[in-house]
């Protein structure tokens, strides 16, 4: 009951790293915004003023922990075009002259995160960071994302502080995360366990047979669900989740906490709302207090639209405080028409078939 909160908070991801283009270009949406309106909603539900709530400041880092995720050029062509003061990444991420600051601060603020559960200054975290990083991969920023928080996070937690125990990422961001799957795609200490929308007609990677490979194998799990998924069906993923975790063992979890699940979200396809992150955020921290005494971090990946995404943020924080959360009026909406029961069940089936040769707890 009094678990103590840490927040990372720092006002210059709600005022830098700015799109060069307004709307309707797609990168727009990935602006200081998405943080402002976060933080005036927890300013205004007075959440700062809880004592259990504990503002953490993103660690400074230098380039050597850049580098144990990314190659020296990828690093250096963020710099260049920062110092030119803007530039294009293919068709998914743009820089600004203060990007390379920021997204070094980005993967300070992640790594905060964890070390302060690690160190037991608090007992959960949740990292208001961005830009995101889910996507990011070694030679190349993909996705509205520079470098890869949590990949470079759990890479200094081995290199820097010697950390050899075993983690587990639940991404639940909208888009399969992709960067953070490369990274541990052969590493057995590592289980991913990703929570995305898929379309069933085109392939796509995220694919729900992708396993990992070589002593990884079975320790990267994708749990692809139909567009328009709702709160009625969205958390059935638990089914196949909860008894993995349980024979996994992990020693912390991390929540790649994307929201453009929402029902709302520009670049979503799917129809949650808050209720389903604050009912997802109440079971995995049971699950992580019976298995890692409750040792959880959430780090903020996607999620864009201003009015619903400040509501998801508090709607976990509330969980994690073990308060009552009341969705507010709009969106009170009938999404029964959607209902997506039967395809939800033939992923179920599929992945038990898939999963069983790696892991006992599942039949």
């Amino acid at each position: 009951m009094n678990n103590k909160i840490g927040i990372v908070v720092d006002y210059q991801f709600a005022s830098q790293h700015k799109p060069p283009y307004p709307h309707p270009a797609f990168f727009s949406y990935e602006n200081p915004l998405r943080i402002a309106s976060i933080l005036n909603l927890l300013e205004e539900k007075k959440v700062f003023e809880n004592k259990r709530i504990m503002k953490l400041i993103p660690r400074t880092i230098n380039e050597s922990i850049i580098r144990l995720a990314h190659s020296q050029y990828h690093i250096d062509t963020i710099k260049r075009l920062s110092n030119y003061g803007n530039g294009i990444l293919g068709e998914e991420v743009f820089i600004s002259k203060n990007t390379f600051e920021i997204a070094k601060k980005a993967i300070g603020g992640t790594i905060e995160a964890i070390e302060a559960v690690l160190e037991q200054r608090v007992n959960q975290a949740f990292a208001l960071v961005r830009p995101p990083g889910h996507h990011a991969l070694r030679e190349t920023a993909s996705g509205l994302c520079i470098f890869n928080n949590i990949a470079t996070s759990l890479l200094y937690l081995r290199e820097k502080r010697n950390y050899k125990k075993k983690i587990a990422i639940i991404d639940i961001d909208d888009h399969f995360g992709d960067g953070i799957a490369q990274y541990f795609y052969e590493d057995p200490s590592v289980l991913y366990f990703s929570v995305h929308e898929f379309d069933f007609v085109d392939g796509d990677i995220g694919f729900i047979t992708e396993l990992g490979t070589g002593q990884g194998k079975g320790s990267t799990i994708n749990f692809p669900i139909p567009h328009d998924t709702t709160d009625q069906n969205f958390l059935e993923f638990f089914d196949i989740l909860t008894p993995i975790l349980y024979e996994f063992k992990p020693d912390l979890i991390i929540v790649a906490a994307g929201f453009d699940m929402y029902f709302a979200d520009q670049i979503g396809n799917c129809s949650l709302t808050s209720n389903s992150y604050y009912n997802f955020s109440k079971r995995i921290l049971e699950i992580s207090k019976n298995i890692c005494d409750g040792k959880l971090v959430f780090v903020l990946e996607g999620g864009y639209n201003l009015i619903g995404l400040p509501y998801c943020v508090y709607a976990v924080l509330k969980a994690l405080l073990n308060e009552q959360y009341n969705q507010p009026i709009f969106e009170r909406i009938d999404f029964g028409k959607y209902y997506k029961k039967i395809e939800i069940d033939k992923i179920q089936k599929i992945l038990r078939k898939l999963l069983k040769n790696h892991w006992k707890s599942i039949k």
